[in-house]
């Protein structure tokens, strides 16, 4: 066999020029030309062809409305496998019987990264890849490892590897009735060939001196550490034709290990870092896409219309409109949009329709007296601001909550911050009766202390959150003065850690109760200017919390009406107290091992 021609000599197939206009299609054009750029490269058309065409003849979809389906390969699909299995290069090695030097062709494609939003088919697809070159290929003392960020999640493709050997024509049984493969909890075994698939855990630990045929990796965003998925690699050497299958949607950008891959992923499509052994596959939206635009959701979504259907897509786009946390989750998940913090969060016009009367502030406590509440208090540093949150239950059904807050900030401080913030008149929110000064130039607690028990004495209070940093001193204060630990059996002072794990749930409601017009804030000119800049921060799974988004503007009323939101939804637990033994109750801890 003649060693492959040039580049220029490696026409498009039809099957390229098709989709060589298509912007979403340039990965495929890319991976063609960087295949084609390699010495003595050749496409094995008719190779390709063979594996596109049987491939539905053998497998079977396993889900849903698709279980026990024929396994149409996409368009998108049908290019993926075309690459993979077509493209070849001559590599010398040395035989294995006489020991003398011979030419071998293999794949020039070692590894696959593919980058689709969710309910592409992305998991059955990898799956699909997995068992041909594991299964299929019937290499002898085939190794396969399949992991994730942890066994859990390793065990999504895992799962679907093995129901696509059992529903497939002819993988699991042969026609004599032979056992061809045995699925096991954890493994697959091919007894022809001796091959074994593995499950792993994600991490690198005792996973070296394998020598892995073929790498799946799923999820890459989630990835605490891309350890095992190097570890694994270094162990392919004594293979001819390895294979790394990894594949993800989009994650937020400071989930470093996850980002720093995929901007490996584009820096190799677009040519700037040379590796012509990866083909990437890449749908997303561009930035200067319109999101609501349903052409820029086909562009993203290759299997649109099948999975996702257009139906789930115009009902989540709906649900994020106007909503910016939401449209964000919308852009990463459905148009492969990498995310970290929204800006601007709550709509200022939104804001203030919660408002039946953007003056009751004004009106101060005394219109709550008697009232059922719930308070959180969000202590700063000490020459910041402090907010105190009341939180009132509705008067009646499909009422708003009702939201009373107090700040208060060194005296001292005013000047200095009138003079670093002229957006911003302090000395005005001071004469309206709207920002309380004490006296100095740091935070004396015992203010914040004597209004809460002014609170206690007016209001029906059920329970007091405090941040959990921070705020011993004022919790032994209150102690002092006799308010207690617990009331009935059931905590009344509760610490509540600042992170997603915690928050996340009550910022979600928080922000419905605001849209839907449940939270009446009463106009507040401070709680109203912290709102106006407050945005959110997500954590890896795009749950959300309010964060000030590298402003410097104080968001400490946003944070306390959100912890205050929690002690609404969190009913304290039931049996018997062990406060009398630990004290204050931490409702959890922010981190933990994976």
């Amino acid at each position: 066999m003649a060693v492959g021609a040039p580049e220029a000599l490696h026409p498009l197939p039809d099957w390229l020029l098709a989709v060589e206009d298509n912007p979403a299609y340039r990965w495929a054009i890319s991976g063609w030309r960087r295949a084609a750029s390699v010495p003595g490269a050749w496409f094995d058309a008719a190779k390709a062809e063979k594996i596109v065409a049987a491939w539905p003849t053998i497998f079977r979809l396993t889900e849903d409305r698709f279980h026990g389906k024929p396994f149409n390969l996409l368009l998108w699909q049908g290019i993926t496998l075309r690459l993979l299995v077509g493209w070849k290069k001559p590599v010398e090695i040395l035989d294995e019987t006489t020991a003398e030097p011979r030419i071998a062709w293999v794949r020039i494609f070692r590894r696959l990264d593919l980058w689709i939003p969710r309910k592409n088919g992305k998991s059955e697809f990898l799956a699909g890849l997995g068992v041909l070159f594991f299964v299929l290929e019937k290499v002898h003392g085939a190794q396969a490892f399949v992991f994730g960020r942890d066994e859990n999640q390793g065990r999504i493709p895992f799962k679907k590897m093995k129901a696509i050997i059992e529903v497939s024509k002819g993988l699991m049984v042969g026609p004599d009735g032979s056992r061809r493969v045995v699925n096991q909890a954890k493994s697959i075994f091919v007894p022809e060939t001796g091959g074994l698939c593995e499950l792993l855990s994600g991490k690198p630990d005792g996973k070296h001196g394998r020598s892995p045929t073929v790498i799946v990796g799923d999820e890459i965003h989630e990835w605490l550490s891309r350890d095992l998925a190097d570890t694994l690699r270094e162990g392919t050497g004594t293979r001819l034709q390895p294979i790394e299958l990894y594949a993800s949607t989009a994650g937020v950008k400071t989930a470093k290990v996850g980002y720093d891959w995929f901007e490996e992923s584009m820096e190799i499509l677009d040519g700037v870092k040379d590796d012509p052994f990866a083909l990437i596959v890449f749908f997303g939206a561009d930035q200067e896409d319109d999101w609501q635009d349903e052409a820029t959701w086909r562009k993203a979504n290759p299997s649109i219309g099948m999975t996702p259907t257009w139906d789930y897509m115009r009902i989540e786009a709906a649900k994020a409109r106007g909503k910016p946390a939401l449209e964000a989750k919308f852009k990463c998940y459905h148009l492969n949009q990498w995310v970290d913090h929204v800006s601007s969060w709550i709509p200022a016009k939104v804001w203030r329709a919660a408002a039946r009367d953007r003056e009751a502030w004004r009106q101060g406590a005394e219109r709550f007296r008697g009232r059922r509440c719930v308070g959180a208090i969000d202590v700063s540093a000490v020459r910041d601001l402090t907010a105190l949150v009341w939180l009132f239950e509705p008067l009646e059904e499909r009422r708003p909550w009702e939201v009373l807050p107090l700040f208060w900030i060194p005296e001292t401080t005013l000047d200095e911050r009138q003079e670093q913030d002229k957006r911003v008149n302090w000395k005005d929110w001071v004469a309206q009766g709207a920002l309380r000064k004490i006296p100095g130039d740091v935070i004396d607690l015992r203010y914040v202390a004597d209004a809460v028990l002014e609170g206690m004495t007016m209001f029906d209070v059920a329970r007091l959150g405090f941040d959990a940093w921070g705020v011993s001193q004022l919790q032994i204060m209150l102690q002092d003065d006799g308010v207690p630990v617990e009331i009935d059996e059931e905590p009344f002072l509760v610490n509540l850690r600042q992170g997603h794990r915690t928050l996340a749930a009550p910022t979600v409601e928080f922000e419905r109760r605001v849209f839907q017009k449940l939270l009446d804030h009463g106009g507040h000119p401070v709680l109203d200017w912290m709102v106006r800049h407050c945005g959110v921060r997500f954590d890896q799974n795009l749950n959300y919390v309010p964060d000030k988004a590298g402003s410097k503007d104080k968001i400490d009323g946003v944070i306390a009406s959100v912890m205050a939101t929690y002690l609404t939804m969190e009913e304290p637990g039931e049996g018997p107290s062990v406060y009398e033994d630990r004290g204050i109750v931490e409702i959890e801890v922010e981190s933990y091992a994976p």
